[in-house]
């Protein structure tokens, strides 16, 4: 798929510079979607997957609606031999009889009748028992995809456009559903529909039989040819369709982007390729689906005249003891016969697009989760004749529960001595983006990180929180290596603030409080008011009762940062990063959000990821970035007087 040139995409810290949540990692990866094969071929096993979400809770309701399918079609095929017996027992009968009793033949009609209202009744019962196993068997699904996602990497939601995944809980779950509700249960009732129509066939006579199963094979090389082109069709429909919903979600994500340049024609010109794409596929899927139908509607009427022509003979030479009853019976039951071939076919199209959804959902759910081999605990402690005690209520001590191997467990006081020794990354093998890097932080300092755009700053703090893992060197967090610290815990204590705010819907308070969601009322408006929120809040039409709605566009982007800064103040963890949390905030707003932040960063380690250098003069140390290494290090004035990169930077001279 040729590149917009509007619109490049970079890899996982290639090019864009930003890292977790931003707006650019939102929209970064192949719009294709890279868990879609180039291909997408029939994974059978998916339908045996498939199979067992079915049998696992409802092996009693599939057992009534196979039994009521069964009922179903013995009571239509009977209702056809039913008509043999009708005309050659009773109704020829009658035409010779001058006083004709009618009682017989009413009987027989009555028989009739009943056999039709249980067929209708095991018909109407299966439907719906199957429609109740489909939507069970789908919330299911989507509850484990939800769950699954939930301990994904980072990685996959940086490498997979939000639009594509959005698609398996939608149009592949909705293929499921007409799979399970109307596919599956119209397919067995086919199926055995056909045997007990071939039965009742040859029970009535060997060679009209032979002539159906001769028109059949005509239709079986027909449903080979057109079908199998459809099929073919229908999958790459599948894969087409979230490749559009993940270019519209990612238009949508740049709409002011897009405006703001003027790329309003150039968009619509990529979609229009895409969509046009997605019609042609379609296009081609359902004009092989719908020729089929008359095709075989066709071969099924010429079957009728052949076994009409075929019948007639017969009766009026006597061959073959066929009567006029028996030429009616079967002239219904080869009818019967053609239409469910043709169904046949085309429900073989929903099973193809099912287990193509089916498989992309499973490819899912097959997607590797986050390893965490952590066993280092972050706990409350408390300290007892100078030693810490685990306890169970917040102490303001924190402490790391480290089990050894020996049975031993010791605690260790949660202090943020945070050190990267020797570290080497890539997000794309073969492209370093951090070489041999080492920076330490003691406790309680502020660490600031500067440099171009994509020198690997945001990188640094993503390794810090185990979003990746490296693929060299050692990170310790208080000494201990955080490959043996919970991922849980270890994000636990260290709490981010991000240049692009996520907010969710609800309250003001909910928001903030998603920091810490044990947190008191009071307990969050005290971190409000640290980052300098609660003047603003309580300006708002309910206050902390304010609903937010659609990520918070109803704010501004400066109140949207301060509710970043209060949430992560909320959490009170003992690490902070801050990446580049005040560049969205006013200079008089920063002015006021400092403050705050200078008391939210007291008494914590805290690392700075800036663009405004002024707002990181009074960091115990700057590091200043190229290419993946430090280049320089010191304060402030250290780095002024060295008129190195950090001079130029701040200076904004060129040397």
């Amino acid at each position: 798929m040729k590149q917009s040139k509007f619109f490049p995409k970079y890899g996982p810290g290639m090019g864009g510079g930003r890292g977790f949540g931003s707006s650019v990692n939102r929209t970064r990866g192949n719009t294709s979607g890279s868990n879609i094969p180039a291909k997408l071929e029939i994974n059978w096993s998916s339908a045996k997957r498939l199979l067992l979400y079915l049998l696992g809770k409802h092996k009693v309701k599939l057992a009534i609606v196979f039994a009521c399918i069964i009922i179903s079609s013995l009571a239509n095929v009977a209702s056809a031999t039913f008509i043999e017996t009708l005309i050659d027992e009773h109704i020829v009968p009658l035409l010779g009889e001058p006083n004709p009793v009618f009682t017989g033949l009413l009987r027989v009609i009555g028989q009739m009748a009943v056999l039709y209202i249980v067929c209708i009744g095991a018909s109407l019962a299966y439907n719906r028992l199957m429609v109740t196993v489909a939507q069970e068997v789908q919330k299911r699904i989507r509850d484990n995809m939800f769950e699954h996602m939930q301990k994904l990497p980072i990685k996959y939601f940086d490498t997979n456009p939000f639009g594509d995944i959005m698609s398996h809980y939608t149009n592949d779950i909705d293929t499921l559903r007409q799979l399970l509700s109307q596919t599956i249960p119209q397919t067995m009732s086919t199926v055995l529909t056909l045997a007990a129509i071939t039965v009742a066939m040859f029970s009535i006579n060997l060679y009209m039989t032979l002539i159906v199963f001769l028109c059949v094979g005509i239709m079986m090389l027909v449903i080979r040819k057109i079908g199998g082109n459809s099929a073919k069709h229908f999958i790459q429909v599948q894969k087409s369709l979230g490749d559009v919903n993940a270019f519209i979600e990612e238009r949508i994500n740049g709409q002011k982007v897009i405006k703001v340049f003027n790329h309003e024609d150039i968009t619509k010109q990529e979609f229009d390729k895409k969509n046009d794409e997605l019609y042609e596929q379609a296009k081609q899927a359902n004009k092989f689906a719908i020729i089929l139908m008359p095709i075989m509607g066709n071969i099924g009427n010429l079957q009728y005249v052949l076994i009409a022509l075929a019948g007639g003979v017969m009766a009026v030479f006597g061959l073959g003891g066929v009567t006029l009853g028996a030429i009616a019976a079967f002239l219904t039951l080869s009818r019967s016969f053609a239409g469910p071939i043709g169904q046949l076919s085309m429900q073989m199209n929903a099973v193809i697009m099912a287990l193509a959804g089916a498989a992309r959902i499973f490819n899912l759910l097959d997607t590797e989760t986050e390893n965490d081999d952590g066993y280092v605990t972050l706990v409350n402690a408390k300290r007892e004749k100078g030693n810490l005690v685990e306890c169970e209520t917040p102490t303001g001590i924190w402490a790391w529960r480290h089990p050894h191997g020996d049975g031993k467990l010791t605690y260790a006081e949660v202090k943020g001595d945070v050190r990267l020794a020797n570290v080497d990354f890539e997000y794309v093998e073969g492209k370093p983006v951090l070489t041999d890097l080492s920076v330490f932080a003691k406790p309680g300092e502020k660490i600031a990180f500067v440099g171009a755009t994509g020198a690997g700053k945001t990188t640094v703090t993503n390794l810090i929180n185990r979003f990746y893992d490296i693929a060299e060197g050692k990170i310790r967090f208080d000494g201990i290596n955080i490959t043996k610290i919970k991922k849980s815990d270890l994000r636990r204590a260290i709490g981010i603030v991000l240049q692009d705010v996520n907010l969710f819907t609800g309250t003001v308070m909910d928001n903030i409080r998603y920091g810490k969601l044990t947190a008191t009322d009071e307990e969050v408006i005290r971190a409000a008011k640290l980052a300098n929120a609660h003047d603003f809040i309580t300006r708002l039409p309910e206050k902390y009762e304010t609903v937010i709605e659609s990520d918070g566009g109803a704010l501004s982007q400066g109140q949207r940062q301060l509710l970043s800064i209060a949430r992560a103040a909320v959490a009170d963890p003992p690490v902070m990063i801050l990446d580049e949390a005040t560049s969205s905030i006013d200079t008089r707003t920063e002015a006021i959000v400092q403050k705050g932040m200078d008391s939210l960063m007291e008494g914590r380690t805290v690392f700075v990821i800036a663009h405004r250098l002024s707002t990181i003069k009074n960091a115990k140390a700057i590091m200043v970035m190229d290419a993946g290494r430090v280049i320089e290090r010191g304060d402030h004035e250290t780095l002024l007087a060295q008129k190195g990169k950090y001079y130029q930077l701040y200076t904004g001279s060129v040397s």
